[in-house]
């Protein structure tokens, strides 16, 4: 699953309704690319947390909008609400406790 080049608006993050994971990144980053195999796995233990890969850099306002500064970063929201935010996960426990923070 690659990054989305088109981001949504950040009213239409802060709108939306139940557990959701915005991830920002690029494809050519490779921290991102060395974190895709454990931020995938915890994704599949988290089948119906919704997930949205947004690419970042300069100009893009969404990321932004989180202040984004290190990729990959992860921000968990509950309902448009963030609650948690994991950057450059090192282990499954982080991101564990994180997807827990959407309960």
């Amino acid at each position: 699953m690659s990054y989305a080049t088109n981001a949504p608006a950040r009213k239409e993050i802060d709108s939306l309704n139940g557990a959701a994971v915005v991830e920002f990144g690029t494809d050519w980053c490779g921290y991102c690319q060395g974190a895709q195999p454990l931020i995938g796995a915890a994704f599949e233990r988290n089948p119906q947390v919704r997930r949205l890969k947004v690419e970042d850099g300069p100009g893009r306002a969404l990321g932004r909008s989180f202040r984004v500064k290190l990729w990959p970063t992860l921000i968990f929201l509950r309902d448009g609400v963030e609650v948690a935010r994991v950057v450059r996960p090192q282990n499954a426990t982080e991101l564990d406790e994180a997807f827990a923070s959407l309960a």
